[in-house]
């Protein structure tokens, strides 16, 4: 019987590499670089699967010039944003993410850049690592105490929980904005608003957890971080769509914000350079869910799906 092919677009983890060329006739980027829009429509006539990740996209235009010989993309990645999906389905081909098994290693980032960035990570590094820290008093770098604080979660799925917690560990008070309230049950004892607009002046530590989508796009503009708590302290681990950087520059340059901690940007790769001169930016390369177990968590789970679609079955993460 002759196996399905399959291209993964990047360098997945090691195990997911084995199992791939296991099960499949597997054409692998090893070279692990950014494939071209062209490379992706000439690809899809090779191949019966893709697995790529959120680097590569499939908007309507792309979408409308793939062959008909691809018939299922299995995403290495929970969000779906770079993916027209109404038009791949009026395609025909069939989407796949992989949700759950990065929850905790993404709200591990969120819980490492809201403390980094309301602690002063950035500038004491520089202080100690230059050998320019010559000074001590008790009033030397300041930061906000995160135990006991209130914390807003913009977006309750699996991440916004898993985060809301971890920060229960810090004995910190939660408060969420989702589209719907969560059951008891996985609400964590949390305070549920009905609006953005409602939680914003509670949230001391804002977290931003939700999807990219046309309605979330510039959610917080500078309207919304004039809403903030004067000193509140940032955190985004969602989708860098989902902020007005000029707006977070301003709200942090007036002091209206006294930090942010960030692991996505409206570009990427490469970030927004002009953040790079505020030390109470915390940056990190969205990388929330590089851990190893991560890693394998989700190639396995997005190889589930293809084993699923071609045995006949629904895959479980069918969107």
């Amino acid at each position: 019987m002759t196996r399905p092919k399959l291209w993964i677009t990047r360098k997945l983890s090691d195990a997911t590499l084995e199992r791939a060329k296991r099960d499949y006739d597997t054409i692998i980027n090893l070279d692990d670089s950014l494939s071209s829009d062209d490379e992706i429509v000439a690809m899809s006539a090779k191949v019966d699967a893709i697995i790529p990740c959120h680097s590569e996209r499939f908007s309507a235009d792309i979408v409308e010039r793939l062959d008909p010989h691809l018939k299922i993309i299995a995403n290495h990645s929970v969000g779906v944003d770079h993916c027209d999906l109404p038009a791949l389905k009026a395609r025909g081909i069939a989407v796949t993410n992989t949700p759950d098994v990065l929850s905790d290693a993404t709200a591990e980032i969120a819980m490492l850049l809201m403390l980094g960035a309301a602690r002063h990570a950035v500038e004491g590094d520089h202080l100690v690592r230059s050998g320019r820290w010559d000074f001590w008093s008790p009033s030397f770098m300041v930061g906000k105490q995160v135990t006991g604080a209130r914390l807003g979660i913009v977006g309750m799925g699996r991440v916004g929980q898993a985060f809301a917690r971890k920060a229960r560990g810090f004995d910190m008070e939660i408060h969420y904005y989702n589209r719907s309230r969560l059951p008891a049950d996985q609400e964590i004892g949390a305070t549920y608003h009905s609006s953005v607009d409602s939680l914003l002046p509670v949230s001391d530590f804002l977290s931003l957890h939700g999807p990219a989508t046309p309605e979330t796009t510039g959610l917080m503009n500078a309207e919304r971080f004039a809403q903030l708590p004067e000193g509140a302290v940032f955190v985004n681990t969602a989708r860098g769509a989902l902020v007005d950087e000029a707006a977070l520059l301003e709200a942090l340059s007036s002091g209206r914000l006294a930090a942010a901690g960030l692991d996505c940007f409206a570009t990427e790769p490469g970030g927004n350079p002009t953040f790079a001169a505020h030390r109470n930016i915390f940056m990190l390369p969205h990388i929330g869910s590089a851990t190893r177990r991560t890693r394998d968590a989700m190639g396995f789970r997005a190889l589930d799906n293809l084993d699923a679609f071609f045995r006949g079955d629904q895959p479980r993460d069918l969107l």
